[in-house]
């Protein structure tokens, strides 16, 4: 009997959303546990992406909460969203890749760590901004 657990895979809860005052971060369902490619593993649409992308662009009253080095967080965990020690509880913000210009409204999550240690970012994050999935870019973060 214990080996069936095995074989029905369990899905994790989703998060719920936070609102943002342009529009919802949009949460994606959880990959498959047969996950293996980076395309399996993001899981959010091409509607998610221009939901983040398009709200992004036309977000408003935001503070410029600072920059941080972001590594690629937990591929299971869906979602746009960047786990950081720049904020104390989650809230909406968005993050922007100097490198390239490109910009994504997230989800910010604490991060227990000092302000001077890098976050993490989900997978379907650092695709929108076209950021390296193995490299370590340093992306501007602001808050709602």
């Amino acid at each position: 009997m214990g080996g069936c657990a095995e074989l029905m895979p369990v899905a994790p809860p989703q998060s719920t959303p936070v609102q943002t005052t342009v529009a919802e971060v949009p949460v994606a369902r959880p990959p498959v546990q047969t996950a293996r490619t980076v395309d399996q593993f993001d899981t959010t649409t091409a509607a998610d992406r221009a939901t983040v992308i398009t709200a992004a662009q036309t977000a408003q009253a935001e503070v410029a909460l600072g920059r941080t080095i972001a590594s690629l967080g937990d591929p299971t965990d869906p979602g746009f969203w960047l786990k950081t020690p720049l904020v104390e509880d989650v809230r909406p913000g968005r993050i922007a890749y100097p490198a390239n210009g490109k910009t994504v409204v997230v989800e910010l999550r604490p991060l227990d760590a000092p302000n001077t240690a890098g976050s993490q970012i989900s997978l379907p994050a650092m695709r929108v901004i076209e950021a390296p999935l193995t490299g370590l870019p340093e992306i501007e973060v602001f808050g709602r």
